[in-house]
């Protein structure tokens, strides 16, 4: 299906996926809005897992790492959530956008790693990126498949009474 031009085209939405498009119904003000203030709760508890536990610019950044991992694993079961029971149209933009974007930094991860190689620790660097990378994929494949097969287990025994 091809947009209307009638209607807005925003890169985040599957035009293909009818509860996606009534996303676009939203005035553009109100999903901004609801976006802002996920991203504030999210950019503030990442900033807290950051604040207690710092690491030193040679040490692994284990914050981050974590940070950015459960935040794909999260990603990821949001995704199947939506998918298998859609939701009102502010629901994706303020926790998949706002909570879950503010709360993961890619960022900061690129950071981290420049520091580590400024500070003399390549080896930290290269095994922190390449650990990041793998652990937020698999994050992201596992928070779908795992919530998706939930989803399914629990329709099946819903059906079955």
């Amino acid at each position: 299906m091809a947009p209307s031009p009638d209607l807005p085209v925003d890169p985040d939405v599957d035009l293909h996926v009818p509860a996606d498009r009534g996303e676009l119904a939203a005035h553009p003000g109100t999903v901004l809005g609801v976006i802002a203030a996920g991203g504030v709760l999210g950019a503030l508890a990442r900033a807290g897992l950051q604040t207690a536990f710092p690491h030193p610019p040679t040490g692994f950044p284990w914050a981050t790492f974590g940070v950015n991992v459960v935040g794909c694993l999260l990603i990821g079961a949001l995704m199947a959530v939506l998918t298998a029971r859609p939701a009102g149209p502010l629901l994706r933009p303020f926790l998949g956008v706002g909570v879950l974007g503010g709360f993961t930094t890619f960022s900061t991860y690129v950071v981290d790693a420049q520091r580590a190689v400024t500070a003399g620790a390549p080896g930290t660097a290269l095994a922190y990126l390449a650990a990041t990378l793998v652990g937020a994929l698999l994050a992201v494949w596992t928070g779908d498949a795992v919530t998706s097969r939930l989803l399914l287990t629990r329709a099946d025994g819903a059906a079955a009474r």
